[in-house]
């Protein structure tokens, strides 16, 4: 299981496929990235300084920081919210490449030519936004093609995917980060249109999803598809099983309701809305965008020798943590997993704090701890927060509101980006708050709220189908009681006509009824044989 990409025994098809496919789509991460990590050393080198600088000693106001490095959030945020009619209307893959392809290279154009503020700011807001787009649709299109043995690894590898663009972008700002010229700060930007290139090129070549097929009533376009992500015929038994059990769930769910905005906030749908928007906007308030957006800025100010170094170490640690995150998401749980993170982090950001408060950070032996319990701390968040609050909130939700609800939640995580981005240099500027090393006082104490929420709100959803998690919202009211639950119903054997409107806990108890009548008569007619 997991990263051994070894399915169960009973599990029919190839699994390769959906894996490489799902991996591939992970890639979209490295535009969200890349395009997050560039601006932190930007921002910080002296060519793009003088050059974009309205001031007379050449320097970037604290104001002006914040909309620069935000201004990418603000977009990301209405990207997001946009994500669902986009998602619905064209579907998850068309979607995918109208937002790499040409939103998102909108942006990068503009960036690319500016010699000014203004131009590049409305080329990082148009960048952001079809970041917000991507961040949303790729989640989707991985949960509803990934199988679910191995479904947690997969989305998260949108997370890994994320820590690499980072990575790439720091390697690219401290490459070019002395240049004299415009080449300074142009060449780090138009290198993600090679990002974008990448993404479309390769959906050219991928299926739809079968879910959203089935969504829009294609079922013959959602054979083809599902059979060749598990390289069996249209017509294979567990091809028609599977998705005659996506369609008979997603009429059941349409059945109680429909499924407009209005409707997300209702009922189970609501508890799931609330706990997405909620983990993804822990997500940004563990610390982690502060460290990824002014760490060479912060390094830099606080007195640390070679800021660029050390935020390119920061990356290297946040990529290779990203890994046994990726197999633990499977083996531990998605409950479990976010628990422990949440610990992690909680006490290394206090470390953190503490050290830089009492010890200053101009003290050798204070940077040097200082920057361990951040790799720590990065460790922590890399292997659970970052990937898992992508899984979870990939698996929440019906079929009939996947779009509607993902970008919300995707929303809610560039909201409190954008809020991180905006405040923080108002947070740590020696003319405003001036809070240094205490702003990781913040961001420990936001970490000792996630060991609550994930104990009274996080469901564990591994090794469920997407349809198996709706009954599982259906019958468990505490999220602690998870564990133990056991799915039940089969939606392909409901009756449309008299239990359309049952609850799903009503009709879990009516099936497993009608299996030990069944389970009965079959004992009885061997006894009759044998006698």
């Amino acid at each position: 299981m997991g990263i051994m990409l070894k399915p169960p025994p009973d599990t029919a098809g190839k699994a390769w496929p959906a894996i490489v496919i799902g991996l591939f789509v992970a890639f979209g991460g490295v535009l969200y990235g890349y395009d997050t990590g560039t601006i932190s050393g930007i921002i910080a080198m002296k060519y793009w300084k003088k050059e974009f600088s309205t001031e007379a000693d050449g320097s970037i106001t604290a104001a002006q920081n914040s909309l620069i490095v935000s201004i990418l959030s603000a977009g990301t945020f209405f990207g997001a919210l946009t994500a669902a009619p986009v998602g619905d209307f064209f579907g998850r893959r068309i979607g995918l490449m109208l937002s790499a392809g040409i939103v998102f290279n909108v942006g990068v154009i503009m960036q690319t030519a500016s010699t000014s503020q203004p131009l590049f700011i409305a080329g990082r807001f148009f960048a952001g936004y079809g970041v917000g787009l991507i961040s949303a649709l790729i989640p989707m299109y991985q949960s509803e093609t990934a199988p679910k043995w191995i479904r947690g690894t997969i989305v998260g590898a949108y997370q890994l995917a994320i820590t690499i663009g980072l990575l790439l972008a720091a390697i690219v700002n401290n490459s070019t980060k002395n240049r004299h010229d415009s080449g300074s700060y142009r060449i780090p930007i138009s290198v993600q249109f090679l990002w974008a290139i990448i993404i479309v090129v390769g959906l050219f070549f991928l299926p739809e999803t079968p879910r959203y097929l089935i969504k829009m009533g294609k079922y013959d376009k959602a054979a083809k598809s599902l059979g060749k992500l598990r390289r069996l015929p249209v017509d294979h038994p567990a091809v028609i099983e599977e998705l005659n059990e996506v369609q008979a769930n997603h009429l059941y769910e349409m059945s109680l309701g429909k499924s407009t905005y209005a409707d997300c906030f209702k009922g189970t749908l609501g508890k799931r809305l609330l706990t997405g928007c909620l983990l993804q906007s822990l997500q940004q308030l563990t610390g982690a965008n502060f460290i990824f957006y002014y760490g060479t800025q912060y390094f830099q100010n606080a007195g640390f020798k070679n800021p660029f170094i050390t935020q390119v170490i920061t990356n290297c640690v946040n990529v290779v943590s990203t890994l046994p995150g990726l197999y633990m998401v499977e083996r531990l749980g998605r409950r479990n997993l976010l628990l422990l993170g949440a610990i992690g982090m909680c006490v290394c950001q206090y470390i953190v704090a503490i050290t830089g408060t009492v010890a200053g950070t101009t003290n050798l032996p204070a940077q040097q701890a200082a920057i361990a319990f951040v790799c720590i701390y990065i460790f922590f968040f890399a292997s659970s927060w970052g990937p898992v609050a992508w899984v979870v909130t990939g698996e929440l939700f019906p079929l009939k509101a996947r779009a509607k609800c993902l970008s919300m939640t995707t929303a809610s995580n560039w909201l409190l980006n954008w809020a991180i981005a905006y405040s923080t240099p108002f947070m740590v500027d020696p003319n405003h708050a001036n809070l240094g090393s205490k702003v990781f006082f913040v961001w420990g104490t936001c970490c000792f709220v996630c060991i609550a929420f994930v104990w009274f709100m996080i469901y564990e959803t591994k090794g469920l189908s997407l349809e198996q998690v709706d009954e599982l919202y259906g019958i468990v009211n505490q999220a602690w009681k998870s564990k133990a639950f056991r799915p039940a119903v089969s939606y392909a054997n409901m009756d449309q006509t008299t239990q359309r409107h049952m609850s799903l806990s009503d009709i879990a108890q009516s099936q497993e009824r009608k299996r030990s009548v069944q389970h009965d008569e079959v004992l009885a007619v061997r006894g009759e044989k044998n006698a």
